[in-house]
This record gives structure tokens, sequence and C-alpha cells, in this order.
């Protein structure tokens, strides 16, 4: 039984490497930079001095912003797929470091027409060994790890809103910190979102070449891409049920926007 079970996987393998085709040989020798520009509906997004109205008709302001992308992949135009290589792979957006906007990967030549990513941190690196989590993964280089839960944070996005109840300090502030890779059971939350964003008129590439890919990130959408979100019913959202609304809208919330060469 075990040796038919054997003989059916292996006549399986060819079908299976039919079915993604991927760049197997060649070298990545072109750049690309993936640019986040974090914006509020058309204009650039400014912390503390900006004041914005969520699709809930609520005032806000925001005071910090951050996120982890990872596992990114593109797609060349005939179909074949790179996947930047993991331990490359992972990156930490802060609103507040402008050099932190701009991640960059190194792919083969190829015309590219689309760009994916994770935002936040994959479940099997969530789950590996301590040394495997090196560069913005270790555990002392951010504050966005739960040791309790045993995960990343994948966002944070905090600020104020009149809307949001008074604290002892008499402000009046709002938090969202959505995490949550599945765990070792499946009734765990799972905000873990893959993006898939097609680029217009492709990006073409060639030896030693470099593209810059901007990547609009509108904060708006957080507040309602899917579901409009209310801070005077949700001012601290974070392991909890309702945590899977706002990753549902942040998924909706990057677009490509300009290349550049």
């Amino acid at each position: 039984m075990i040796i038919k079970q054997l003989l059916f996987i292996i006549m399986l393998l060819p079908v299976v490497g039919q079915q993604h085709s991927f760049f197997n040989s060649e070298k990545p020798n072109a750049t690309v930079v993936l640019q986040f520009n974090n914006v509020a509906g058309d204009q650039p997004l400014q912390l503390d001095s900006g004041v914005y109205t969520n699709a809930s008709g609520e005032k806000f302001s925001v005071t910090l912003l951050q996120y982890f992308i990872s596992n990114i992949r593109f797609t060349a135009d005939d179909g074949k797929q790179y996947i930047v290589p993991q331990d490359s792979s992972y990156f930490f957006v802060q609103e507040d470091d402008s050099a932190s906007h701009f991640c960059t990967v190194h792919v083969p030549n190829g015309n590219y027409k689309s760009v994916s990513f994770i935002v936040g941190v994959d479940s099997l690196r969530c789950t590996s060994k301590i040394d495997k989590r090196k560069g913005v993964l270790d555990l002392s280089a951010t504050d966005m790890y739960w040791g309790w839960n045993s995960g990343y944070i994948f966002l944070k996005i905090e600020g104020i809103s009149p809307s949001a109840p008074e604290d002892p300090i008499g402000l009046h502030k709002f938090r969202y910190h959505i995490g949550g890779f599945g765990g070792y059971k499946s009734s765990t939350i799972n905000n873990i979102k893959t993006i898939n964003l097609d680029i217009t008129n492709n990006v073409q590439l060639n030896a030693n070449s470099k593209a810059t890919i901007q990547i609009n990130a509108d904060i708006l959408k957080l507040f309602g891409g899917v579901q409009p979100v209310s801070i005077a019913a949700n001012p601290s959202v974070m392991f909890d049920e309702y945590s899977s609304v706002i990753a549902n809208n942040y998924a909706s919330m990057f677009s490509i926007g300009e290349v550049k060469y």
C-alpha cells in the first residue's frame, strides 16, 4: 500500500510542476525598490498634525503607523513567478522613518505584470526558532511582538479622536494593534493578508537595471475599505475577533502608484 502511494505521488510531480512555473536558473541581477507611501485619500499622511474623517464620519489624527511587509513575489508577463528568498523578504515600514519606506529586493531580468506580498509575518516564521528571526524580526528590534501570544503584531495604528473615550490624563486615544497568524489551532485568529497588485504597463528589467514601484497605502480604507469601523464603538482593538474586520479593511488599502526607472 505504501509503495502504491509513493508511485502515485511521483506520478503527480510533473503535473504539479506544470501548474507553477518559476524562475529557477536565472540570476537575480536587477533591482526593484518597493516604495511604500502612506496616504490619507489623495494626500500624504501627516502624523500628529493631519486631521481626517473616517467612514463613520469621525474626526481623527494619527500619531503612529507601522507594519510588516513580507513574502514578496513577482509574476512576469509569461506567467513565471519569482519568489524573493524568504530571508531577504521581511521589511518593517514605519511612517516616522522615511528610510524604512524603501524595500529593496533583487529579481531576474524580465517583464513583470504583478507583485504580491503579505502584510504581517507568515506562520512558519512566527513559529520558527529564535535564531531564524533576524533583522526586523529580532524580538528586541521593534515593539511589534506579543510575548504572551508568541506572535508578531502585523500592523499598528494609534491616534487621537474626539470620538474615543477620555483617558486618565484627558486624552482621547484610539489604538489598533492587529496580529494573529492562526496559531497552533485552526480556531485561532488568522489575520495574515496577501496583497496582489497588478502593475500597469509592466515593469521591464534588464541586467543591472533598477525600478522603483510606488505603493500607496491609504489609511482611510483601514477604517472603511470593506466595512466601516467606528472609533467610538471600537477605540481599542488588539487580539480579539473584531481585529479581523480591521485586517480585512487594511488588505484593501494598497494600490500601485508610479513606476520609476
